[in-house]
């Protein structure tokens, strides 16, 4: 087989892949400042294990493909340093406008609040303004602390999976696994099994990386990366459908602003990082790479503060 075709398979491949994670964001509800509002109204942190899980099967896909030598792509850390933490910031800030994040907006366009198209436009626009005047931290080449330690992690990461499939068997017998497929942990568990298989067939991805490329005029890849989001959109609605909750809501004049000014501070933070929370959560944070961890724990400081002087207005 020649390598176009292999290419093409390859790409199948990945946006199927891309479907899937749409559908599950959509069904499993899969959103950062859901689950910070979560920890914050109701005092449990469902969805917020949900999301670490996620990076959990990323780190552990990523494990077994570096055992088998199998794993192709070379993963860029960044160090640290104040723009980490700014950046980290916006995100989180631009989250809290946005009143979702990035894997947020899209369940929201799965459910037809059209609004949220504008988001990925805010973004863009953000990173397009920020790529002109900010300076993002400084990638560094040292490898994974991750693979250094794949030997010893991979046995903690099977007893983990294990547990999950048995956990998922007993579901099936029980005749629940279908009434309850699409709870925050298991729709993480699609979304990051899904995110590796697209790792290792067309390479490091995700839509927010493929608009920060494309405001940066780096073309390499850059259309192939847009029809992989249109295929996440695809699934997004796919799963708000199914689900009976595709209703049609036409945008208002402040939700207009709203999501263009969030997705915009969010593309702002990508540029600082560099990154936003979906390769964060979906690949530097499971490299245990120290920015990504930097960074997300700043977004969470900005959600929380953000959240917590709303609630004080609110009840003045």
């Amino acid at each position: 087989m020649n390598n176009i075709a292999l290419a093409s398979i390859a790409f199948a491949i990945a946006a199927v892949c891309a479907a899937l994670m749409g559908y599950a964001i959509q069904r499993g509800a899969t959103c950062m400042v859901a689950a910070i509002d979560e920890l914050v109204s109701q005092r449990r942190a469902t969805r917020l294990v949900a999301l670490v899980e996620a990076g959990i099967w990323v780190a552990g896909g990523l494990l077994v493909a570096h055992l088998l030598g199998s794993l192709r792509m070379s993963p860029v850390g960044h160090s640290v340093g104040v723009a980490t933490v700014a950046g980290g910031a916006l995100l989180g800030a631009g989250a809290l406008i946005n009143r979702a994040c990035v894997f947020g907006a899209i369940a929201r366009l799965g459910s037809g609040e059209w609004a949220y198209v504008l988001t990925p436009v805010g973004f863009f626009l953000g990173c397009l303004g920020a790529s002109q005047w900010m300076t993002a931290t400084p990638p560094i080449t040292a490898p994974s602390p991750l693979f250094a330690a794949a030997s010893v992690l991979v046995v903690p990461f099977a007893l983990f999976a294990g547990w999950r499939g048995v956990e998922a068997f007993g579901a099936v017998r029980r005749r629940e696994f279908a009434a309850h497929i699409w709870t925050p942990h298991r729709a993480t568990m699609v979304i990051g099994l899904a995110f590796v298989i697209m790792l290792l067939t067309v390479g490091s991805w995700a839509y927010t990386e493929a608009l920060a490329s494309l405001a940066r005029g780096m073309a390499s890849n850059t259309e192939a990366k847009l029809l992989l989001f249109a295929a996440l959109l695809v699934g997004a609605l796919l799963g708000g459908w199914t689900a009976g909750r595709l209703r049609s809501v036409a945008p208002t004049v402040a939700e207009v602003a709203r999501c263009l000014t969030g997705g915009a501070l969010m593309g702002m933070g990508s540029v600082l990082i560099p990154g936003s929370n979906d390769g964060l959560i979906l690949l530097g944070l499971p490299l245990l790479n120290l920015y990504a961890l930097v960074a997300l724990a700043s977004m969470t400081l900005a959600i929380v503060g953000g959240m917590v002087i709303e609630r004080q207005l609110a009840n003045r």
